[in-house]
């Protein structure tokens, strides 16, 4: 049976892997971003354009039934602490945090109309392990973390709430730490598992995390990051 999933940033990165997944499974995904030369050969997609960071969401261009909500925009200033103007940590904040609740906001009408629906959000294994220059991204992640917990036990039974927490992954975001061979190399060796992540491995939890599978499963942070936030070799 087709369903209805929402998608916030999906037209590049993880976010797009996601809508293709959901696709070949015969669902109808609208997809929210400033962006959309991706999507246009794809058929099943809705694309509505939309700034998360400046913009009020288009409530009512979003479907009456919503069985999914991925919220996949994020931001990667990494730079030391002293040198981070508050403006930079304000601008992180209104893209991960404000745009999130403004989405989650926007579509409890239509997962209350489902029955039964999951929202997805995105955090990063920088917030538990304290890494040099993530002072920016780490806060705005954790309130990420905070927020996947509240509104998991406020939503609960008929909405769940999950988060997952990546290490570096190869996307258009950070594709200049993989510009090169040694670079890429040099980014593998970080890892227990030997290499850094892709957007094939975050699609594949976030499609556990959406599906019937993982039904009893709200308010947890998976970490998918090859092994960095509870290993040491």
């Amino acid at each position: 049976m087709s369903k209805q999933f929402v998608i916030v940033g999906g037209s590049k990165g993880i976010g797009f892997a996601i809508v293709q997944r959901l696709l070949s499974e015969g669902n109808q995904v609208t997809v929210l971003s400033r962006t959309a030369e991706a999507l246009e050969s794809l058929d099943g997609v809705t694309h509505i354009p939309w700034d998360a960071s400046s913009e009020d969401l288009p409530a009512d261009q979003l479907p009456e039934s919503i069985d999914g909500l991925v919220y996949c925009p994020g931001s990667l200033n990494l730079r030391s602490f002293k040198s981070l103007k508050p403006e930079v940590f304000q601008e992180d904040f209104q893209l991960n945090v404000v745009g999130a609740i403004k989405t989650i906001q926007g579509c409890l009408k239509g997962m209350k109309s489902a029955g039964k629906s999951s929202v997805l959000m995105f955090s990063t294994v920088a917030v538990g392990q304290g890494m040099f220059a993530h002072a920016s991204i780490a806060a705005s992640k954790g309130a990420i973390e905070g927020l996947t917990r509240t509104i998991a036990a406020e939503l609960a039974p008929n909405v769940r709430v999950n988060c997952v927490a990546p290490a570096l992954t190869n996307t258009p975001l950070t594709s200049k730490f993989f510009a090169t061979e040694e670079k890429a190399n040099a980014m593998a060796e970080k890892y227990p598992l030997g290499r850094a992540g892709t957007v094939d491995d975050m699609a594949n939890a976030a499609m556990f995390l959406l599906s019937d599978e993982s039904s009893w499963i709200t308010g947890q942070v998976l970490g998918v990051d090859g092994g960095m936030s509870t290993l040491r070799k």
